[in-house]
């Protein structure tokens, strides 16, 4: 877990040659995931962001709180969070942005991907 990068600051999706897709994290989503690990053991977990199979639509996002990182991962940090993605998920995120929203309705972590060319209306799956 030494090799860490520094996530993109933009949603452009703009990079060097051979450089790890951009993907940004909100500073609520990072203000949620510090909650989420307030009080956790020493090292805190990582947020690992993946892309599944699955859905309605296809593809399907998944969030879980790693202490793990296998050697196909990514790791970011950003606004003091630690952030995994597997490198096959990490092109289906290329210049997505990872946010935290509340409302009356619901609260949870969104992606808005630019890649997706469909999304079914819960938001949780997509194709590409």
């Amino acid at each position: 877990m030494d090799d860490v990068d520094t996530l993109a600051v933009s949603a452009s999706g703009d990079q060097s040659p051979g450089e790890a897709p951009a993907v940004t994290i909100t500073p609520a989503c990072a203000a949620r995931v510090r909650t989420l690990i307030e009080g956790e053991a020493d090292p805190p977990p990582l947020l690992r962001v993946m892309v599944d199979g699955g859905g309605c639509s296809g593809f399907q996002y998944r969030f879980d709180l790693d202490r793990v990182v296998a050697d196909e991962d990514r790791v970011f940090a950003d606004h003091g969070i630690r952030v995994v993605i597997d490198e096959t998920s990490l092109e289906l995120l290329a210049g997505a942005i990872i946010d935290y929203t509340e409302d009356l309705m619901a609260a949870g972590f969104t992606i808005r991907n630019p890649n997706a060319t469909a999304t079914c209306g819960c938001g949780t799956s997509f194709s590409v």
